[in-house]
């Protein structure tokens, strides 16, 4: 062998060899080699998000969040050595939350305001929220983020909940339906979901800590039920843990739900997130299958160290939760080398708001003053016509480059407002906001920058200015506000029920334009339920607008106009009064009410609604109760008025397999084009079940239908689907016999019905989360 043969040798030898001892890169293709490969501080760095970490020796690119996506909620540690990349979570789900300035930099970075979680699904039209979801896709994907932490799928127990305005509705069905399309939307774009906040975070009143006590049956048919259809239907990439215990254990350290419940019994194969909190036993948390804990600190990379080196923690355990989290990064848009370009298409999404919003309105009352026709001037009174509310607070606000208020949107209809009112108004709204900042505390939540826009106090317009813009104005128009937001409920007395103030503005408006024979339009601008029984006689139509997004003044002008026929339907009941709820008595009502009875009883002494929330409502919750009741309520489940109307044909149903068939045709029997939602509910055999007297199990929305035309709905109900939750079997079940499917326009007008037989089916599941002590549970006999 010659000398240069023997150098090549020794050349190839030598490059072999340290390309042996080169890392692995992170690709589809080769998790179990990087899984392999890394150390175990790399595990632990990798299980806890980066946001509040220093760096670190272990090579970990942390405390990057500004430096990335400036205001993003959040990161995930990246590992250079191994080609680990840093992903970016930004809040969600009403558009992506970041900061829309940046230091030094004289670009602007706002996003989209899209409607509210209550409007969208208050459109119950899956293809519209999916085209939502697919253009907050594009802007998360624009700004270069990967994972939006949205939707929020948890129910809408009571209406006083501080995020109702986030969440979907009082239904399963329909939540679960609704979530599916956004997550299938957003997801389309090569971004993320999270579907939160899994499960039962039914208040936010000490959210970090309530025990959320409930029976299997709840669990199973109401609370988890919305997050496993979205989960079987769309698959989102990820979960967020909730805050609150479940039965007396933590939701982020519960196997039960992270492990038997979300992984054995649905199928779920994506990565768990926490939500944001701090060191819990986050041995447990791994255990229980929690990936990843954000926002992340120290102190939870040490003690996932320490627990597996004290036996404490399995690695094998830890293992399952790295290997989730590296699945997470290949599908990434940082993984796979996509460009963002921070200039996402805002005109064209701010039209998709526009008509989105639209469709979610609901006309509650109508006494033929809508649309509007030669109406030019009106008079517009409420704080809230003139700053608007374009979505709610904390986590779920959105930095918008503007935001449409009445004044504006009825302007650009052609329509514009009374000069004085218009002036006090506006006047005052500028001077509120600046003392609001001059005067803010900063230390506190609700009134952080971040937090997101308040409320203004409504102010008192007095008679004579009343008396005096009524001659100018062809209408009183007054609009209502409602905002809430994190980490805060609302209370009954001045956010569930009108204020004083606000009821003698609409009776005193009242009496002056209705003496004139001029009408009078309320405008309910509210994420959630407000009351309406003690003022709604008093004026001609209520349209209940919700935080329609950015366009909300050009919506709604859009509707009273008649530009756009209102097809909105509640998706949650409006009782009459805040306590006709059965699950108002176990809800928190006032925070100083806690400080007093732990003044007087002890700071060691729980406290219900609180510490601890009975569900002793436990299925009857919303319509379920009013409908099997016979409660009578303000305005039912499903309700929304038209400009139209429409007949429905006697409707088929048959068994087709594993299917429920039902078909009914719709007819625009009125004189302007418009939209119907269908809605069928199930009337089911109890064989030894107690349920509730129907429930919804399908829906459908026809396209915009001309006067005089039919559209023929097709709808499957799998059977499954009609299945109640056996507790002493741990199984699902339905029962053999009759079943009744009616079709109704809300719960109450029922079109007509139709029968089917069904013999027995059953679903055996995990036997876990039972209720540690009994409740005293309400009961229809």
């Amino acid at each position: 062998m010659n000398i240069k043969t023997t150098l090549l040798t020794l050349a190839a030898g030598i490059t072999m060899t340290v390309a042996a001892q080169q890392p692995p890169q992170l690709n589809a293709d080769n998790i179990d080699q990087v899984l392999k490969a890394m150390t175990l501080e790399e595990k632990a760095t990798l299980l806890v998000g980066a946001t509040n970490q220093s760096d670190a020796g272990s090579g970990a690119m942390v405390g990057q969040t500004k430096k990335l996506v400036p205001g993003a909620a959040g990161v995930t540690a990246a590992i250079p050595r191994l080609g680990i990349p840093m992903l970016v979570l930004a809040d969600g789900p009403a558009g992506v939350r970041i900061d829309p300035l940046r230091e030094g930099d004289n670009n602007t970075y706002y996003a989209t305001g899209f409607p509210v979680g209550s409007t969208l699904a208050s459109t119950w039209n899956t293809r519209l929220v999916e085209e939502v979801g697919r253009a907050i896709g594009n802007e998360t994907r624009e700004y270069g983020v990967d994972v939006i932490l949205g939707p929020g799928v948890n129910l809408h127990r009571n209406p006083l909940c501080g995020r109702n305005f986030e969440y979907y509705s009082e239904d399963p069905l329909l939540t679960g339906r609704i979530a599916a399309a956004y997550i299938c939307g957003v997801q389309s774009q090569g971004v993320g979901t999270s579907i939160k906040h899994f499960a039962v975070n039914s208040q936010e009143t000490d959210r970090t800590r309530v025990d959320e006590r409930l029976s299997k049956r709840a669990l199973r048919e109401l609370y988890l039920r919305g997050f496993e259809i979205a989960i079987r239907e769309s698959d989102p990439w990820t979960v967020m843990s909730s805050y609150n215990k479940i039965n007396g254990e933590y939701a982020q350290e519960s196997y039960a739900l992270l492990t038997d419940i979300l992984r054995h019994d649905w199928g779920f194969r994506g990565m768990v997130m926490t939500d944001w909190t701090g060191l819990r036993n986050t041995a447990a948390q791994v255990h229980a299958g929690n990936d990843l804990m954000e926002p992340g600190y120290e102190n939870q990379i040490e003690d996932i160290i320490n627990s597996v080196k004290s036996g404490k923690l399995k690695e094998s355990d830890m293992d399952i939760c790295v290997r989730r989290i590296l699945e997470l990064c290949v599908r990434s848009p940082k993984m796979n080398g996509v460009a963002f370009t921070n200039k996402p298409d805002l005109k064209a999404h701010a039209q998709v708001t526009r008509q989105s919003a639209a469709e979610g309105m609901v006309l509650l009352k109508n006494s033929g003053v809508l649309p509007m026709h030669n109406i030019n001037k009106v008079a517009l009174f409420g704080v809230n016509s003139y700053d608007f509310l374009h979505c709610g607070c904390g986590s779920g606000n959105v930095n918008v480059p503007y935001v449409i208020d009445m004044v504006k949107g009825l302007k650009n209809a052609g329509i514009s407002t009374t000069k004085t009112l218009t002036d006090i108004y506006q006047k005052y709204v500028e001077y509120a906001r600046v003392k609001f900042e001059a005067d803010r505390e900063t230390t506190k939540w609700f009134q952080m920058p971040q937090f997101g826009k308040v409320k203004l106090p409504e102010i008192e317009i007095s008679q004579r200015c009343i008396n005096e813009t009524c001659p100018e104005a062809d209408a009183a128009i007054i609009t209502i506000g409602r905002q809430a937001g994190e980490g805060m409920d609302r209370d009954i007395k001045n956010e569930f029920n009108l204020t004083d103030l606000e009821r003698d503005m609409i009776f005193r408006v009242s009496d002056a334009f209705r003496l004139a024979g001029k009408p009078v339009i309320v405008i309910l601008n509210s994420g959630s339920v407000v009351e309406t029984v003690s003022w709604r006689d008093r004026v001609d139509a209520i349209l209940m607008a919700w935080q329609p997004g950015e366009e909300g003044g050009n919506t709604v002008a859009d509707i009273l106009t008649g530009k756009v026929c209102p097809s909105g339907k509640l998706t949650m009941t409006w009782p009459v009064t805040a306590f006709d709820h059965p699950s108002t008595a176990n809800f928190p009502q006032d925070e100083l009410s806690l400080y007093s009875y732990r003044e007087m009883k002890g700071w060691g002494s729980p406290m219900k609604g609180f510490d601890y929330t009975n569900h002793e409502e436990d299925i009857y919750v919303g319509y379920r109760y009013f409908d099997t009741f016979g409660k009578p309520v303000a305005y039912p489940f499903g309700f929304g008025l038209s400009y139209t109307s429409f007949s429905y044909t006697k409707p088929v149903a048959k068994v087709a397999g594993d299917n429920v068939e039902i078909s009914v045709s719709v007819k625009n029997i009125g004189s302007m084009e418009g939209k119907e939602v269908v809605q069928i509910y199930v009337a089911a055999p109890e064989a030894g079940l107690e349920k509730p007297a129907k429930e919804l199990k399908s829906f459908a929305k026809t396209h915009s239908l001309k006067p005089g035309e039919s559209e023929t709905l097709k709808m499957n109900i799998p059977i499954r689907d009609l299945a109640s939750y056996d507790e002493q079997n741990s199984q699902w079940l339905v029962a053999p016999g009759k079943y009744t499917l009616s079709v109704a326009s809300n719960i109450n007008d029922i079109r007509g019905t139709a029968t089917v037989q069904l013999k027995q089916y059953t679903e055996k599941t995990s036997d876990v989360l039972s209720p540690r002590d009994p409740l005293n549970l309400l009961k229809r006999k």
